[in-house]
């Protein structure tokens, strides 16, 4: 395994602090713009060293799936071995199962034997075993994802903040969906470019 960079090792030491695991919020003291960061967390995925779970009802999202579940990153054993943090024994564990992983950690979710794991772990799983899944719901009008479709194909595009004002989402699930549900599996061309004020902004090519 390639070493792990500094910012890793904050974010995992952080995620191992914490009760459920959660990799998010990130750690304050991390100074990076957001596409570092992306790349980052998908990083830890890739070396599994960290997984995709449901996330909790009004905790920071890493990203939201086709159907709006909210996902969030959480440090895996890997990741605890990897900087010498001891896993976490629970009488009931509260955490969710990390199904993207392709395999339960731990026991298996006595009330959801039939669920099937999410391929892949990050957000190329299902999207790129499925290119031809894309249904109505996904861009419907009024939608969270038709407004920052909108805003996207403006002529000025959007900035992040402009796209979590519009949404309510976190600028986790903002990121996500540019990069999963319109890249990925709408086949959205999206560029971003950085402003004379020092703004990213991002908009939909022709």
């Amino acid at each position: 395994m390639r070493k792990l960079i500094d910012s890793q090792l904050v974010i995992l030491a952080g995620a191992a602090r914490r009760e459920d695991g959660s990799m998010l919020p990130l750690p304050k003291k991390l100074k990076r713009e957001a596409e570092a960061i992306e790349g980052i967390l998908e990083d830890l995925v890739k070396k599994k060293l960290a997984a995709e779970a449901p996330a909790a009802t009004g905790a920071p999202a890493w990203r939201q799936t086709a159907d709006g579940q909210p996902m969030t990153l959480q440090i895996t054993a890997a990741g605890r071995r990897a900087i010498g943090a001891q896993e976490r024994k629970k009488g009931k564990a509260k955490t969710p199962s990390l199904r993207s992983a392709g395999k339960p950690h731990g026991r298996k979710p006595p009330s959801q034997p039939a669920r099937p794991p999410r391929e892949g772990l990050v957000r190329r799983s299902a999207e790129a075993t499925h290119p031809d899944t894309r249904s109505s719901r996904e861009t419907r009008a009024g939608s969270k994802q038709a407004n920052v479709i909108e805003l996207l194909r403006r002529p000025q595009g959007a900035s992040l903040s402009e796209m979590q004002k519009a949404t309510g989402w976190q600028a986790h699930s903002v990121r996500g969906a540019l990069s999963g549900t319109l890249k990925k599996k709408l086949d959205l061309s999206i560029t971003s470019e950085r402003t004379d004020s020092g703004e990213r902004r991002y908009r939909i090519a022709k």
